[in-house]
This record gives C-alpha cells, structure tokens and sequence, in this order.
C-alpha cells in the first residue's frame, strides 16, 4: 500500500522537542514501511530545496497524495506545512470524494480544542 505521511519539516532540528517528535515519526514510518507499505515522508521524501518559493514541495507532496492508498496524519499544531497539506488531503477526500482513508497517527498526544483543523480531521476519521 501507498502512504502519504502529512508531517512537520521545517524547523524539525531546532529543539530537543522538535528532534525528539522526528525521532518518534520516523519510528512510525519504520513500523510501516516494516508491513511492505511504501510511505512517502515529506522531511525524507521530497526536495526540500526549492528555487520556486515552496511551489514545487506543495506540487510534489499533492501528487504523492493524490497517488497514495491512504493518507497519514502526524498533527502538530506550529506546522504550516502540515496545514497545507491537510486543506489539500480535505479536497481530495471530502470536495472531490477520493476515496483515500485518512489516519490520525499521533491522536495520542493531541489535545483536541474546540475547533481547529484537527479536530475537522477528527470528524472525518471518526
């Protein structure tokens, strides 16, 4: 199976918690790659060096999600990256109705608030 992991890159070295958070997500990505999944992670996966601005890491993180079976969400609330790519994995899913499971792989750490884009993910993933 195909996996996209929607996961935090920038500024994933600078603090012990960040490092610490990329030490768990990669344990995560071992354990599924470990099944025979093919997972494409963001911070290992796409070109993080990108001359367009950001364009062409928003292009290639959309096409690999668009080609994935499912869809991985490792929510941090400072990732913008992450928001991004959660607003495309929503149209994909719920405005163009692909249908690409959606799986929340850290729900254990997050607080929910009231409302917030996690919590929409929450409603979807049930």
């Amino acid at each position: 199976m195909k996996i996209f992991l929607i996961s935090p890159v920038a500024n994933a070295d600078l603090d012990d918690e960040s490092r610490e958070e990329q030490k768990r997500i990669a344990v995560y990505v071992a354990s599924l790659e470990a099944k025979g999944h093919q997972v494409h992670w963001p911070i290992r996966d796409t070109k993080q060096e990108d001359p367009t601005g950001g364009y062409m890491i928003c292009y290639t993180n959309s096409q690999a999600m668009l080609d994935a079976d499912e869809i991985h969400l490792w929510y941090n609330e400072t990732s913008g990256g992450s928001k991004f790519d959660m607003g495309v994995a929503f149209a994909y899913v719920e405005m163009m109705d692909l249908k690409k499971k959606i799986v929340r792989a850290n729900k254990d750490y997050i607080c929910e608030k009231k409302k917030s884009l996690y919590k929409v993910f929450s409603y979807i993933t049930g």
